[in-house]
């Protein structure tokens, strides 16, 4: 992005992280997380070239984007793209700091030893892995990443993925999650965040959400989405709570009228004449507005993070984490003062009332949002960066 492009979007501008970022950090800032098989080989390739512009972190999936016969060639294959990555790092061809965070997605807890022992020192570059289907009984994940952990080989982080058969279930549910945060617990700094695994939920129903509706609009998902929120996204719990994937990534024509509100778009007037309403006209064509409204959703129900398989969704779910100056200066004020000498006072656009003690903890989260993404400028919104002359 042009300095004067930034300086008038950004009030403030996301701050950098890597790997040795502080886990508190990094739990928010994942952002879009792509996913790549583990068979591609390009991987190195998109990376060190920085091809996906925004791209914050990464996954190299070895689960279910591979058929169960290639596993071994993709450890073989993710071996040699992490070294070349790695190769590439020492060679200041890309530095490290500039490196999305990249995870491995696994099968079981062995592999990750099996892929430390070829990755060797090139394993350095590696913020943690992926746990699929995790649920309470899964301890073996955690007891893997501790040693790691213990070895001074890390920081190597887990992300458990919930989408056992055991949650989404009503009868097992509440026991599920219950003990599953209470694995967790015992070693709540290697989890940097718990992500939902929606697309196997779903499959044990035999339901597959179309692109004109959004995880949310299939209630038995929904359900079961708010009861993971309410366990795991607890003030006192201080998990951060991914989004399930959006699986579409190309518009194969409108049945639905889209619902991809006209008004924020209307009011929008882009650099080299760019108008909202075009900009709202060519998002309908290349992305899919149901990413968008899925996002919306998910970030006001406090989940931060998507999971997603194309880099055309990288601009729209980060713009969407961007904070608005409004929520800034607001979250900025109730912290300010949480001194005890107030504890009701008016917003700085005299719109609204903010309690102190009620509002803290969202304060707490606005703030961690506007380092990792940044704050927009007045007159600015996730708008501002859907045009081909302005990325991230």
């Amino acid at each position: 992005m042009k300095q004067e492009d930034r300086e008038a979007i950004f009030y403030k501008g996301p701050e950098p992280f890597d790997r040795e970022t502080s886990r508190a950090t990094l739990a928010y800032a994942l952002g879009a997380t792509l996913y790549m098989p583990g068979t591609r080989e390009t991987i190195a390739e998109d990376i060190i070239s920085h091809k996906n512009t925004g791209l914050a972190s990464t996954v190299f999936c070895l689960e279910d984007s591979i058929g169960d016969s290639e596993v071994s060639f993709a450890e073989e294959n993710l071996t040699t793209q992490v070294k070349k990555i790695y190769e590439a790092s020492n060679n200041v061809e890309t530095l490290s700091r500039n490196l999305p965070l990249i995870f491995i997605r696994v099968r079981t807890p062995e592999q990750i030893l099996r892929l430390m022992e070829k990755m060797g020192d090139s394993a350095k570059i590696i913020t943690g892995f992926v746990f699929p289907k995790f649920t309470s009984a899964s301890y073996k994940y955690l007891e893997v990443l501790k040693s790691l952990n213990d070895q001074a080989t890390g920081p190597f982080y887990g992300m458990p993925i919930i989408e056992s058969p055991e949650v989404i279930y009503r009868e097992s549910r509440m026991f599920e999650l219950m003990e599953t945060k209470r694995l967790l617990d015992c070693y709540p700094e290697l989890v940097l965040n718990v992500r939902i695994g929606a697309t196997d939920f779903s499959g044990l129903y035999g339901i597959r959400r179309g692109p004109d509706v959004t995880i949310y609009d299939i209630v038995v998902i929904r359900d079961c989405i708010a009861d993971i929120i309410n366990i795991f996204g607890r003030a006192e719990s201080d998990y951060v709570v991914s989004g399930p994937v959006w699986e579409y990534f190309t518009n194969g024509g409108r049945v639905l009228k889209p619902q991809l509100r006209k008004s924020p778009f209307e009011e929008y007037q882009g650099t080299n004449g760019r108008n909202g309403t075009k900009i709202r006209s060519q998002l309908l064509n290349k992305y899919v507005d149901g990413l968008i409204r899925e996002v919306i959703v998910d970030r006001e129900n406090g989940i931060i993070g998507k999971t997603i398989i194309h880099p055309s969704h990288i601009i729209p779910v980060q713009s969407l984490y961007i904070v608005a100056k409004e929520e800034y200066l607001d979250a900025v004020s109730i912290l300010d003062n949480s001194h005890g000498h107030l504890g009701v006072l008016k917003s700085h656009y005299t719109n609204k009332m903010n309690e102190v003690k009620p509002h803290h903890n969202w304060a707490r989260k606005i703030l961690l949002r506007a380092k990792n993404y940044g704050v927009f400028n007045e007159q600015h919104n996730f708008i501002s960066l859907f045009t081909e002359d302005v990325h991230v």
